[in-house]
């Protein structure tokens, strides 16, 4: 059924999951035209999943991958991939950071401007989860050890599981404050708008920049970890720690399976 997705070009395959993540990030912050709020329990099962597939498509489908190619480059095994993941991390947390003190600032500021300050702390959030499709579909496609297509598909459908209350998260709290239908709908979504681009600069910079892949993948990697320590884990947790748990533990259990079978 699958057969024409993997006979596209890279790019194309890129862009069509990066589209897909966005849908879904789209789909979450529709429900704000027929709800004004959604059943925590699912949306912490969702975002458990979602936690448990990044996390071992961090390492399966980037972090190892990026440790092989080093090799096969004859560089230092270690190194790129240790300070990727670092600087990945770091830009993750350093957004939450300088996001944190702009909302400090203007904590006593228009609706306008909070809900401008939330779509972008979401946006932030979403660059590296697109380059991440992206160079997980890109070095697929250049035969790069320990990458699989059906990882890169894994790890495209684990970020498009947390974008749904994602965008619910987005949208719904700007509808509770009085924000109209539309309104709300077309903020939620937008944070979720930059992943195809960042995607398709994913793909393209695998495919043309081989010596500097290992750095990518593993910034990729960290990136992810550190959305996964310090949004999804903590507010799943927050009031369904025990449904969260159980799908994180579903959401690695099938990311390693997959990455391990069909790698």
């Amino acid at each position: 059924m699958m057969t024409w997705f993997f006979e596209l070009n890279p790019i194309l395959q890129g862009l069509s999951a990066t589209l897909f993540t966005y849908f879904i990030t789209a789909l979450g912050a529709g429900l704000v035209f027929f709800f004004k709020s959604m059943n925590q329990k699912v949306l912490d099962l969702m975002m458990g999943f979602a936690a448990g597939v990044m996390i071992a498509a961090s390492f399966w489908s980037l972090l190892a991958p990026a440790i092989e190619l080093s090799t096969e480059l004859g560089g230092n095994a270690w190194f790129p991939a240790a300070v990727g993941f670092m600087f990945g991390g770091a830009f993750v947390i350093g957004s939450d950071m300088a996001l944190s003190k702009a909302a400090l600032v203007q904590s006593h500021g228009t609706a306008l401007k909070r809900s401008i300050l939330l779509t972008l702390a979401v946006t932030l959030h979403n660059i590296p989860e697109g380059l991440a499709v992206g160079v997980a579909f890109g070095s697929a496609a250049i035969g790069i050890e320990g990458t699989s297509l059906q990882g890169a598909v894994m790890l495209a459908l684990g970020i498009g599981l947390q974008n749904f209350p994602e965008g619910v998260c987005v949208a719904m709290p700007l509808r509770r404050d009085g924000a109209s239908r539309l309104k709300s709908f077309v903020i939620g979504q937008a944070s979720g708008a930059v992943e195809p681009v960042a995607g398709v600069l994913g793909v393209v910079f695998s495919l043309t920049m081989r010596s500097i892949l290992p750095l990518a993948l593993s910034f990729s990697a960290g990136a992810m970890i550190a959305v996964v320590c310090s949004e999804l884990i903590p507010e799943s947790f927050k009031d369904n720690k025990t449904i969260a748990s159980f799908g994180i533990l579903f959401g690695f259990a099938i990311m390693m399976v997959l990455d391990v079978a069909l790698g």
